[in-house]
């Protein structure tokens, strides 16, 4: 059985906040911290609501990656093996409890990434949850997004249906985003996984039934990555169903965590 010793930041896990992680209400006294690796150009809001849904069990603690909300100002990174280390440092004092990852695109590689890196620190997840992507050893279907030009860019991440319809409507505010969703698709499209320990806990695979970007041989695949058990669950949608299909996901992400720490 994992253990879980206090870290030598402990005390701070509410007060400051970490600039990587969405607040939550104070007095959260959860059993299992649930942290959210957003979508490329995503932010906490990919999971407002999740964390009302998912008390009591879990603490939901969004990633906030830098270049986008409260870091806007800040430069956005566009390599996996850059983001990895400051992500995993900045997450070590939240870790005092049994934590589970949910990514969703972009975010479950990067997810999967930080899997590994506490995995081989001695802090491993309790479960990993990757959506909407391929596992990583796959290799890509379709031209990167990053190479192409601002307005051809622009149109494929508007065709995809992550990009709220005022944001799209609005070429000046899109364009806001560019940044961002440019640093974010080089750093999904180059990536390839990185050297590393191989997972041990339970990994599930989910997207869309009419996801694109994934199919269900393609969510098997993930089982490679780990000792662990390993499932495929599909929800009704296209990449972006963790909008069309709320309730179903999270009572499936509930029931998981719940038989993760049994």
């Amino acid at each position: 059985m994992t253990t879980y010793p206090p870290t030598a930041a402990s005390a701070r896990v509410t007060s400051p906040e970490s600039r990587w992680l969405g607040g939550v209400p104070p007095g959260t006294d959860a059993p299992v911290r649930l942290f959210c690796f957003p979508h490329a150009g995503g932010g906490s809001g990919a999971f407002r609501g999740w964390h009302q849904a998912l008390a009591p069990l879990a603490e939901v603690r969004p990633v906030v990656l830098p270049g986008r909300e409260r870091r806007l100002k800040e430069v956005p990174y566009v390599a996996m093996e850059q983001l990895v280390a400051p992500l995993y440092e900045a997450l070590v004092p939240f870790l005092d409890r049994p934590f589970a990852f949910f990514g969703h695109s972009m975010g479950a590689a990067v997810a999967y990434e930080v899997a590994r890196r506490c995995t081989a620190e001695g802090r491993p997840p309790v479960q990993l949850f990757v959506s909407g992507r391929r596992a990583p050893h796959l290799p890509a279907r379709r031209r990167s997004y990053a190479e192409l030009p601002d307005e051809a860019f622009l149109e494929q991440v508007g065709a995809m249906n992550g990009t709220p319809a005022d944001v799209v409507g609005q070429p000046e505010l899109f364009r806001l985003f560019l940044p961002c969703l440019r640093a974010d698709f080089e750093l999904n499209d180059t990536y390839r996984p990185l050297p590393g320990v191989r997972l041990a806990c339970p990994v599930t695979a989910l997207a869309g039934r009419e996801d694109p970007e994934a199919n269900t041989r393609e969510l098997t695949a993930w089982s490679q990555v780990t000792s662990g058990a390993s499932e495929v669950s599909t929800l009704p949608g296209d990449h972006f169903y963790l909008k069309d299909a709320p309730s179903a996901l999270l009572d499936l992400v509930r029931t998981r965590i719940e038989r993760a720490r049994a």
